[in-house]
């Protein structure tokens, strides 16, 4: 089957996924759970399995063949992100366990040490627990103040409302560039600039944005950028912290250990330059190579690309679940990602997704680490189906199909 938006065969490019090919309870797999985590193609896989079966060595302090080999492709890895991110050196790239750790990171680093009491850092409605909790656990620990601001109906950022919040209080912005609750994609960009217009960093959460459209930091101007390798086909436990270098160099180090010093004594420590300051330990070095290689895959097939297939499919499936009686979508942003989040008539989410399951139909159903949105739109919890570019019209017909049976079992 050709997409028509992108020319591609879209079953060539299934085939590069071997878990696509899978049975649940003999039905073929569908997944469509990708804001969770995305699968994986071959040429990751095989990275992997390439580095553990004849590479495998500590990085960076080995004279020896394997170690020089292993550090040479980290270091290539982190190139590879510097150019994804279109960042202006790749000192300004540091690896982590994940967009989580990368917001504490930040809340931790430069939280700790620029902000003070009665300062307030300012987030929207529709932030990932990931992007609340570091900032109350800051609010406990150093008296700063977080403060909300709220969306529409339509699970919009009121940007009047943003803007009356954005006081000279605000030291900190810290925004989600596209939620995994509603699939609101936010005008960051427009957020930055009335942000550095007051003097204000920011920090974006692009866990959901950056295997679905092509991000420059550059052209975008935050500051920190925060990222999670499995979102965007690659391994678990790696992610990317992009942080602008003149504020990386400010803030201390993260944690401390081996890496990410230049020398030790008892009396004092000198710690290392960027991007190796914040990089205590031994890294996940096979997940970086892996991320590099899911990075080049990725950008093989084109962002673009990308963006115009999920976007006919999201406004397919927009459309078909419309048709389903009851079904109510929850997050109908005018900028908005592949994201379909609905509760349907008096069916739990929970019980939606375990029927669907018995089908094959992989999605996800709960809160999403999202509580406060689920508290906005008076829900107890979603059911959402989240597309990636290895889906089909075929695949979404299939769940449609499973949803009219659920209204069925529930009259």
């Amino acid at each position: 089957m050709i997409n028509k938006g992108t020319g591609w065969d879209i079953e060539k490019v299934r085939r590069d996924f071997p878990i696509l090919r899978e049975q649940v309870y003999g039905k073929p797999l569908t997944y469509l759970d990708n804001a969770a985590t995305t699968q994986k193609p071959q040429i990751v896989i095989d990275t992997l399995t390439q580095y553990y079966a004849k590479e495998n060595a500590n990085i960076h302090r080995g004279i020896f063949c394997l170690s020089e080999q292993a550090t040479k492709r980290y270091k290539s890895a982190r190139h590879k992100v510097q150019g994804f991110l279109h960042a202006a050196s790749d000192q300004e790239i540091i690896f982590v366990r994940g967009t989580t750790e990368a917001i504490n990171l930040v809340a931790h680093c430069y939280g700790k040490t620029f902000l003070k009491p009665g300062d307030e850092v300012l987030i929207p409605h529709m932030e990932h627990h990931s992007n609340i909790v570091p900032w109350q656990i800051l609010a406990e620990q150093n008296g700063i103040k977080l403060k909300v601001a709220p969306i529409n109906d339509q699970g919009e950022l009121m940007m009047e409302e943003f803007v009356k919040l954005l006081t000279d209080r605000v030291k900190f912005v810290s925004v989600v560039h596209v939620s995994n609750a509603l699939g609101t994609v936010n005008s960051v960009k427009e957020i930055v600039r009335l942000a550095h217009a007051k003097g204000i960093p920011v920090l974006v959460d692009g866990a959901q944005a950056v295997a679905h459209t092509s991000v420059d930091v550059q052209d975008l101007g935050c500051d920190f950028y925060a990222f999670s390798g499995h979102k965007l086909l690659g391994p678990t436990g790696v992610g990317v912290l992009y942080g602008r270098k003149e504020l990386l160099e400010k803030m201390p180090p993260y944690q401390g250990g081996g890496d990410m010093i230049r020398s030790v004594s008892f009396e004092k420590t000198v710690y290392n330059d960027l991007p190796y300051k914040f990089e205590a330990g031994t890294p996940h070095i096979a997940g970086v190579i892996g991320l590099g290689a899911a990075i080049d895959y990725i950008s093989g097939i084109g962002l673009d690309r990308i963006e115009v297939h999920e976007q006919e499919l999201l406004k397919y499936g927009t459309k078909k679940l419309l048709e389903v009686p009851g079904l109510r979508i929850i997050g109908t942003a005018k900028q908005k990602s592949a994201i379909l989040s609905f509760v349907l008539g008096e069916a739990h989410a929970h019980d939606i997704g375990t029927i669907l399951d018995r089908q094959g139909i992989a999605i996800r159903a709960g809160h999403h680490c999202a509580m406060p949105v689920m508290q906005r739109f008076k829900v107890p919890a979603t059911t959402r189906a989240s597309l990636a570019f290895y889906n089909t019209v075929e695949e979404i017909d299939r769940m449609v199909a499973a949803l009219h049976e659920v209204t069925e079992v529930f009259q």
